[in-house]
């Protein structure tokens, strides 16, 4: 049985999601956006990722401002959608928009739910020290993220991972799970299972303060900072006035001479030569880029800037 898909979402995490449903024997009549946003030095207007896909195989996009109002709903309901699907998409849907099709309306969220709800579930799996994490399909209801869980899949974090990569092996597992579940919401196999609220926990939005390093912190929670800030915002510090961004790190159990913040070489075998004292460890600077310049490794680093060694960090 085939039904009609409408499908929203933005950024690259829909991208693999759409693309399994392209691929299935269902019918995406329509993508739902944001629409076009100033991207670049040129701030120019750029399509979402999503978007960018759904033309790339001749689908209806429609780029919404907001789905508040009653012609956002005619607007749906003209599309006669079975199903509609979310992925990651740029805003919550309202209640009446929720009723419109006879199956409901099912989201694809990267976490275990109902742990890390919320806009920021893989940072902050990886800021919490999580050993794994997955994907939920989810049958939306008007809360975030609450509604009951048609499917799960787990999947590992690695010490290597960044929201980045997490979010794109996610992805992946998501679209090949979303298939999956609505042939079974189909069949009466998936059957929906209500969320523990009482294990319920929140993600933030994430923002641009958040990169800023607090050398005060333990050398463990700092590393995880810089995994789950890449790419974006990224996590930096402040040198000779001068922001640092700091792109990869790894915590060491050492016990240097120095304050927080104070740069030191560090000896043995070790990750790194070059690290930076913390309120407990050391953290081992990887891959780093001083303002304006390009991106290289801490070892390189001191050899173009023979005063780093020693320095104090931040503000």
């Amino acid at each position: 049985m085939n039904v009609r898909i409408v499908f929203m979402g933005t950024p690259d995490f829909g991208v693999p999601v759409l693309e399994s449903l392209v691929r299935s024997h269902h019918d995406v009549v329509a993508v739902y956006t944001r629409p076009d946003r100033p991207s670049g030095r040129g701030r120019r207007l750029a399509p979402s990722p999503v978007k960018q896909a759904a033309v790339s195989h001749g689908i209806a996009v429609i780029e919404p401002e907001t789905l508040r109002g009653e012609s956002r709903v005619t607007e749906l309901a003209g599309l006669c959608p079975d199903l509609v699907v979310v992925a990651a998409f740029a805003y919550l849907l309202p209640e009446e928009l929720l009723r419109v099709p006879r199956l409901g309306c099912l989201n694809v969220h990267p976490s275990l739910l109902p742990r890390h709800r919320g806009p920021s579930p893989v940072a902050s799996a990886i800021l919490s020290g999580d050993d794994r994490t997955g994907v939920s399909i989810m049958l939306m209801d008007a809360g975030l993220d609450t509604g009951p869980v048609l499917s799960q899949e787990a999947a590992a974090i690695s010490d290597s991972d960044t929201t980045g990569s997490l979010t794109a092996a996610l992805a992946e597992l998501g679209a090949r799970l979303l298939v999956e579940t609505i042939d079974g919401w189909l069949a009466g196999s998936a059957v929906p299972r209500v969320q523990n609220e009482r294990e319920a926990t929140y993600s933030g939005k994430v923002g641009a303060e958040d990169g800023l390093l607090d050398w005060t912190q333990p050398a463990t929670v700092l590393s995880r900072r810089v995994k789950a800030y890449n790419p974006w915002p990224g996590c930096h510090t402040f040198w000779e006035g001068q922001r640092l961004k700091v792109h990869s790190a790894v915590p060491l159990a050492l016990r240097p001479h120095g304050e927080p913040g104070r740069v030191v070489q560090l000896p043995g075998p070790v990750p790194t030569r070059i690290g930076v004292v913390t309120a407990q460890g050391v953290l081992g600077l990887g891959g780093i880029q001083l303002e304006g310049k390009r991106e290289v490794a801490a070892d390189e680093f001191i050899r173009g800037h023979r005063g780093f060694v020693g320095a104090m960090l931040g503000r």
